[in-house]
């Protein structure tokens, strides 16, 4: 006979720790938030930005002189382009005087020389012309071989022009679209930057924004002559121009582009990126032993770089959203090198 024993109730314990554990998720999942990340601090949003800031730049810097290089390349193809159809011209020209010389001596092929010297009124013409004949199938035949090495190098040079050429390219599209990913993740930190008190984001945001004095030509500068002189009195004439990356003058600038420009009206010319600018000159031992005009280039990579103006200053464009201005030259980061022009 079966045994039909009521299922055992739980304790009013159990039943309590039940109950508690329940209303603690309910009230939990009902906290808006309370699952999500911590709000990053204001210490850790001023970090994020200074950090997009140097990718920014960076890649600038790699963008222009692919750039730079891609431009070179494209007057390089076209002129071998233009090269290759003026031999291509002179062969064909060529090949018309060779082909009229070969239907001569084929016309005359069949008839023997001495009946042809007989039949001839005048035998020394004939023999002239025989000889003159001679030579010029033998010169034309050598100018065409070599006009046709000349042209098999043209056009050897010509795609590995165009080959570079396109490796180039796909290297500029690829630089672009990182420029893109990291100008989105500025994007992000913006937003962070938003979510922040009016306060929290001017003390972040506060290296960022030139002061009076930074866009201000100090008082007291060592004079300089010569063209590192001229330069610097050229780059101080821009402050308070925007950064773009990019740009080479004559009105906004990234920080490379306001060197060469700067240079460019004293008459000498740099390099295009930060990183071709860390070779040119000499070097300079220490900030200490630097002088007006020297080129203070900053960051393992050489991706930034600003010109010393004495008393441990330079000038420089800093990034996105600042303006060339004047800082202590010690302060911007790590100095890679100083070149004097």
């Amino acid at each position: 006979m079966a045994s039909h024993r009521r299922p055992k109730q739980p304790s009013r314990a159990r039943v309590y720790v039940f109950t508690a554990a329940a209303a603690t998720a309910v009230a939990l999942s009902a906290q808006p938030g309370a699952w999500a990340d911590p709000k990053p601090s204001v210490d850790d949003v001023k970090t994020q930005v200074d950090g997009l800031n140097q990718q920014v730049e960076a890649a600038s810097e790699k963008y222009d002189g692919a750039n730079e290089r891609a431009t070179q390349l494209r007057q390089q193809a076209t002129q071998l382009q233009d090269q290759v159809a003026r031999t291509q011209q002179q062969v064909t020209d060529l090949e018309s005087g060779l082909a009229a010389v070969a239907g001569d001596q084929y016309r005359t092929d069949g008839i023997d020389p001495a009946v042809q010297v007989m039949l001839n009124s005048n035998p020394q013409s004939y023999l002239d012309q025989t000889a003159s004949m001679q030579m010029a199938t033998t010169s034309e035949t050598a100018a065409l071989k070599s006009l046709m090495d000349q042209q098999r190098k043209l056009d050897q040079e010509k795609k590995e022009a165009a080959d570079t050429l396109a490796e180039l390219d796909r290297s500029t599209q690829e630089l672009n679209a990182a420029k893109t990913d990291v100008q989105g993740k500025l994007a992000a930190a913006q937003q962070l930057l938003a979510s922040l008190s009016a306060a929290d984001r001017a003390a972040v945001t506060a290296d960022d924004h030139a002061s009076r004095s930074d866009v201000r030509t100090p008082i007291g500068l060592p004079q300089a002559g010569g063209y590192a002189g001229s330069a610097v009195q050229q780059a101080l004439t821009r402050l308070g121009d925007y950064y773009v990356w990019g740009a080479t003058g004559p009105t906004t600038f990234d920080c490379s582009g306001l060197m060469q420009w700067s240079y460019a009206q004293a008459g000498v010319s740099l390099p295009r990126t930060s990183q071709e600018q860390a070779t040119v000159g000499t070097a300079v031992p220490s900030l200490a032993d630097a002088q007006p005009g020297d080129l203070v280039i900053y960051g393992a990579d050489a991706h930034h770089v600003g010109m010393y103006i004495g008393n441990g200053k330079v000038v420089h464009a800093p990034h996105t959203g600042d303006v060339v201005r004047i800082a202590d030259a010690a302060s911007i980061g790590p100095i890679k090198t100083i070149r004097r022009v």
